[in-house]
């Protein structure tokens, strides 16, 4: 985690897990978001959608335009995460990821600033939430 620029522990009192930017491309301002819970005792505490939060704060107010997520459709639990933070389906993909011997489809999500900033009711993407 360490190297990559856009990446940070989730810490809430101990290490909890880590999100992240990738294939970030700054002409098109815009880039992937991947967020992991590793301590399954702390799920389902709003932890996940809190930090989702701040890094999406910190992304809009860096010059993201866009924010796309990849998420296996049987994720019920960060499905809903993302949607409370406003993203959108935008399709599925059938049959991509091989999970415990069986496939199951992604869902592919994704957030506009402008977006963002109105579920959150501020006019830029809320600042005050930087990390």
């Amino acid at each position: 985690m360490t190297a990559q620029p856009n990446a940070w522990v989730i810490d809430a009192e101990g290490f909890i897990g880590h999100v992240r930017f990738h294939n970030v491309d700054a002409h098109d301002r815009r880039a992937w978001l991947a967020i992991g819970i590793e301590d399954p005792t702390r799920l389902g505490r709003g932890l996940g959608t809190e930090a989702l939060r701040l890094a999406l704060g910190f992304g809009f107010a860096t010059g993201l335009h866009r924010v796309s997520v990849r998420v296996l459709a049987s994720n019920a639990r960060a499905i809903a995460s993302y949607r409370k933070c406003g993203f959108v389906d935008e399709g599925r993909e059938r049959e991509s990821a091989l999970v415990e011997g069986r496939w199951q489809d992604d869902l592919i999500m994704g957030l506009l600033d402008r977006e963002f900033g109105a579920v959150h009711n501020c006019c830029r993407p809320c600042e005050n939430l930087m990390p």
